[in-house]
């Protein structure tokens, strides 16, 4: 027996039924950026209490998380603004 979503499983020229459109996901964005805050501030933790994380060539490591945390709150005042919600897009 054929397996019909296998694209090999209908005749030349025949096409297969459309696939309907996935529905977006509800979900706040506020949340999400503060989520990636959080993580780069839990990065600049890590990246300080391991001494071999911002040493040598790696000092400017704590810096990027600090750039992180920082342009996250940019970010998170913009979408608190309603500027950068898709939904009203």
């Amino acid at each position: 027996m054929r397996n019909p979503s296998h694209p090999s499983a209908y005749s030349v020229g025949v096409t297969p039924p459309p696939i309907p459109d996935p529905q977006p996901l509800k979900v706040r964005t506020t949340r999400v950026v503060e989520i990636g805050i959080a993580i780069w501030a839990l990065a600049r933790v890590v990246t300080l209490a391991v001494p071999a994380l911002h040493s040598s060539s790696r000092h400017w490591w704590p810096w990027t998380c600090v750039a992180g945390v920082v342009l996250g709150f940019i970010g998170w005042s913009y979408v608190r603004r309603g500027r950068g919600n898709a939904a009203d897009a």
